[in-house]
């Protein structure tokens, strides 16, 4: 007995009519804006080998991705990242391209997540990656260009928000802790899901400076303010350095007129492939990030390529939630300007017809129906306000309906 052939897989949906639209038109926008800057366009294998995510250091667990065997017995995954794929892409068939490289994408990535987490396990990601070139210039045109990017998913309102943080404060901090690499997961988890009460406790063997900053890092949330609260914790000279070069990118986005930015100290990120910036958007109407990236500049050596990067992605398929949700009164969807309707023997000719109103601009829908009866009651009900009947003998009478 068949138990799953009417189900769709946990995390997985199937799209329909008005999501498709808004997930097309959400792609287009973010594509434009790629384009526009001159960035060019890759597309990464939905299979990849395990050995990809699985080099030197394991930034995704092996738990998190969806695994499979080849031809060849040789294990497999599907893509649960853009940017390890493209870090792999620019050490291989890209290695004699000179740099700087700025490349996007739009793919579909695969990744498991909890149950009831609101996350899906499939979804399209629309991205950049800028490769090598001066770090503090593709920093900023990251940020711009996800400022853009955000605003598009938005509608060109302001009801979004952009959070910067440094990934290095939070691994400096964990040096001087001197905490074990699983422990260290766990307490980025902790500071991620702002989780007081357990990070306290995680962090209640610990004493000293280090562990009150660590502490202090999930709430140094804020706008200019943030920067004088953390200056106490920043208990190195690493430390004061990486809160003063952000504090310079902060002030210099604020200065340009991008007014939707926050800093977000205790901003972790479960890939830890990142090493400076990270940055996460949000859109008014959805809970969890809709963009997201930062600067990553060991990743591509383990592949063989010494380059920095920076990038982000937009979960394009959040995007056109946040759409759907704000236009729950519109329809996306637009009527085909003219039915035509052929009488029996005369299809060819309709179809002829059809062919000749789309080459005047129109959008036509071909009638397959058994009487023209059918076909008018379903044009009343898809308001197309008009009907071409097309005879036998080829003659063409319009009607409004």
């Amino acid at each position: 007995m068949k138990r799953y052939d009417l189900l769709t897989p946990e995390g997985t949906s199937d799209l329909l009519f008005d999501e498709c639209i808004a997930k097309r038109i959400i792609e287009e926008r973010v594509r434009k804006i790629f384009t526009d800057y001159g960035y060019s366009e890759v597309v990464t294998p939905g299979l990849e080998f395990y050995d990809v995510f699985n080099g030197k250091v394991r930034y995704f667990p092996q738990e998190s991705m969806y695994k499979l065997v080849d031809g060849k017995n040789r294990m497999m995954v599907l893509r649960p990242d853009s940017t390890m794929p493209i870090a792999r892409l620019v050490a291989t068939r890209l290695r004699e391209e000179p740099l700087p490289l700025k490349l996007f994408y739009n793919q579909n990535i695969f990744m498991v997540n909890p149950k009831n987490s609101g996350r899906d396990d499939e979804f399209a990601q629309s991205g950049i990656e800028i490769l090598g070139g001066n770090s503090r210039a593709a920093d900023r045109e990251a940020l711009v260009i996800a400022v853009q990017a955000l605003s598009a998913c938005d509608d060109g309102n302001d009801s979004f928000r952009l959070e910067i943080g440094e990934s290095s404060i939070f691994r400096l901090l964990v040096e001087a802790l001197g905490v074990d690499e699983d422990e260290s997961d766990r307490i980025q988890s902790l500071i991620d899901t702002k989780n007081y009460p357990a990070l306290n406790e995680v962090l209640s063997g610990y004493n000293g400076a280090a562990a009150e900053a660590m502490r202090a890092l999930p709430t140094l949330f804020g706008g200019a303010e943030v920067f004088d609260r953390a200056e106490q914790y920043m208990i190195t000279s690493q430390l004061k350095e990486k809160l003063a070069s952000l504090r310079e990118l902060y002030e210099g986005l604020r200065a340009a007129g991008i007014d939707e930015v926050k800093v977000d100290l205790g901003l972790v990120h479960k890939k830890n492939y990142y090493t400076g910036i990270i940055f996460r958007g949000y859109v008014e109407g959805y809970g969890l990030p809709v963009l997201s990236g930062g600067r990553y500049d060991t990743l591509i050596g383990d592949f063989g390529r010494s380059v920095p990067a920076v990038g982000f992605a937009v979960n394009v398929e959040a995007a056109a939630k946040v759409m759907l949700n704000k236009n729950s009164d519109t329809q996306l969807s637009v009527a085909p300007d003219v039915l035509v309707y052929a009488d029996c023997g005369a299809e060819i000719s309709g179809l002829r017809h059809c062919t000749e109103l789309i080459n005047q601009g129109k959008t036509v829908y071909n009638s397959v129906f058994d009487s023209k009866n059918a076909a008018v009651s379903y044009a009343k009900s898809k308001g197309i306000k008009r009907i071409d009947t097309v005879s036998a003998d080829g003659n063409v009478t319009s009607e409004e309906v």
